[in-house]
């Protein structure tokens, strides 16, 4: 009889998400006449529509499939087509940092790639994550059997957690702007997570799905910003919010030609598994991804940005106005509050569902110093934020 992987039931049984779904379903089935009046800022779902740029380019890419001259089959290597790294480069150029096209690897989105990279890395490893954790970064690790430990992120660093340079680990997750509580690190606090990595012989895992919401001059667009990053760190981003790619699935993953484990280039492993397991991104959505990083494409989505942003603005002026203590609202699409009336996460959740019909996300769900913090999102309708935000202010 075939054995399962026993470090899958060491899993939460549901992924939060589905527990929050779970919820909001059983509410609706009580509550059929309150159905319409759920306001969900729960997901960080994009609600505008793609660029016409891209879209335009997603068409042209389609129609080229169904023309034998420019019929695209499997691609060659698997990491992308060149016209789609060369303009990633070109991006990071255009915010002063030098990246080789032939160190970017285009992926379905950044999720695929945290979670998968670990495959390359053996089980031994020592897993250093921040608390509240990105819940794909703990669930890969974990199942995998590795040994996990916290760096906490709190009220006290305004959730920005610095490393225990007395504790040694093997790979760092970092995330910024973060992904729940939405603080973001600044070029100072990121040299000393570069420098505890290359004590460790380290390698940083960091997640920059958000980096095109950052406005602040102070705080870095990549790691590789960073002197000696290139040495220690992989940087995974995505179009899922950048662009609105959650339903068209692309990304990047960046792994500079110096990063080693030992003495192997990290990359040629990671291109090994990756064409093992991997057969690349389809053709059109390459195509649409090359647009973004267009002039039109640019200026179409920094449009769309600015939108989710103003939404981040009016929901952090609620947080001000009820006195509540928040991160983010600012460079980044999250704002992370302290549950009010010492309400823990859940509690809070079943509250605001119940009585506003709004739905957020309880930061308990995010690790144990997520308990008494909550999550919502700027990528909502203007107007249902601001609705959302009227029903707040008035319970």
């Amino acid at each position: 009889m075939p054995k399962l992987n026993e470090n899958f039931l060491t899993l939460e049984k549901n992924y939060l998400f589905i527990t929050i779904a779970e919820k909001i379903n059983k509410f609706k089935t009580e509550n059929p006449d309150k159905i319409d009046r759920i306001i969900r800022m729960g997901i960080g779902d994009v609600t505008l529509p793609i660029a016409p740029a891209v879209v335009a380019a997603v068409k042209k890419g389609a129609d080229e499939m169904g023309v034998k001259e420019t019929f695209k089959g499997y691609e060659d290597s698997g990491a992308g087509y060149d016209f789609l790294k060369q303009a990633v480069s070109g991006y990071y150029k255009g915010f002063g940092v030098e990246i080789d096209a032939n160190e970017i690897r285009i992926n379905d989105g950044a999720k695929s790639d945290c979670g998968n990279i670990v495959d390359i890395f053996d089980n031994s490893n020592v897993i250093l994550l921040t608390d509240p954790v990105y819940p794909v970064y703990a669930d890969s690790n974990k199942m995998s059997g590795r040994k996990i430990i916290y760096a906490a992120s709190n009220e006290e660093n305004n959730f920005s957690a610095m490393p225990d340079l007395d504790v040694a680990c093997d790979i760092i997750y970092l995330c910024s702007p973060n992904n729940p509580t939405g603080s973001a690190y600044t070029a100072e606090q990121l040299k000393i997570w570069i420098n505890y990595a290359r004590k460790n012989n380290a390698i940083i895992i960091y997640d920059a799905a958000y980096e095109a919401f950052i406005t602040d001059p102070d705080i870095p667009r990549s790691i590789f910003a960073i002197d000696g990053a290139r040495e220690c760190a992989i940087e995974m981003c995505s179009l899922s919010k950048t662009a609105g790619f959650t339903g068209m699935r692309c990304g990047y993953t960046v792994i500079p030609k110096e990063l080693k484990a030992g003495d192997v280039p990290v990359s040629g492993i990671w291109g090994r598994r990756q064409g093992s397991k991997f057969n690349g991104v389809s053709y059109p959505v390459q195509c649409g991804a090359a647009a973004v990083f267009t002039d039109e494409g640019q200026m179409q989505i920094k449009k769309n940005i600015a939108y989710y942003q103003e939404n981040a603005k009016i929901i952090a002026a609620t947080m001000d106005k009820l006195g509540y203590k928040y991160t983010g609202g600012k460079n980044s699409p999250y704002i992370w509050f302290k549950c009010p009336n010492g309400m823990g996460s859940w509690e809070y959740f079943d509250y605001l569902l119940n009585e506003l019909q709004v739905v957020g996300t309880p930061g308990e769900g995010f690790g144990e110093n997520g308990k008494g913090w909550f999550r919502l999102t700027a990528f909502g309708d203007r107007e249902k934020t601001e609705e959302a935000m009227i029903r707040l202010v008035n319970a």
